[in-house]
């Protein structure tokens, strides 16, 4: 089930948080509860990507993005994701989720999101996000207009650009 009262949490701590320009970074905190673990006593892999959606959402609202969606009846939604799990988090254990928007292209916004515990990072993911209308993936130059006009549209890190290739080589649909 979907944590909506941690999400309404979120909202509300940060209801006064001063806005982020659209690459600036979203700070949040949050603890690994009994109902976040798996069967080895740790963060649940899917539960981690949950709690991930719990810091950028609230990221969406202080850059803008969010408003910019209900103004022009606009939705969101994930276009890939690459996950990278290098600790451990147990229950209990207090995590500080670091969310940022790195760059985009002309369909997709990329977003990197690490999770950190005693000064360490537990994971980190890469996320390709479309925003979509009613005849599909709205331009990012139109959603850049609408959030932060006149924003210059960022370089492309080596290791995203080298993502973006891997994806367009991955074969859809699956065998």
């Amino acid at each position: 089930m979907y944590p909506v009262i941690r999400l309404i949490k979120e909202f509300v701590k940060f209801r006064n948080a001063p806005d982020l320009g659209l690459t600036d970074t979203h700070v949040s905190t949050h603890r690994c509860w009994p109902w976040d673990i798996d069967l080895w006593m740790e963060l649940n892999n899917g539960r981690t990507l949950t709690l991930y959606d719990l810091s950028r959402l609230p990221l969406a609202k202080r850059a803008g993005l969010i408003r910019a969606l209900n103004d022009n009846k606009w939705g969101l939604t994930m276009a890939g994701a690459s996950v990278r799990y290098r600790r451990r988090v147990r229950m209990f254990q207090k995590v500080e989720i670091r969310s940022r928007a790195v760059c985009w292209d002309d369909k997709f916004l990329y977003l990197e999101q690490s999770m950190w515990s005693k000064g360490e990072a537990t994971s980190h993911v890469l996320y390709r996000a479309a925003v979509t209308d009613k005849n599909g993936i709205v331009p990012t130059a139109k959603i850049v207009e609408a959030v932060a006009p006149g924003a210059e549209t960022p370089d492309v890190p080596d290791w995203i650009a080298a993502w973006i290739d891997a994806e367009a080589r991955r074969p859809w649909p699956p065998f």
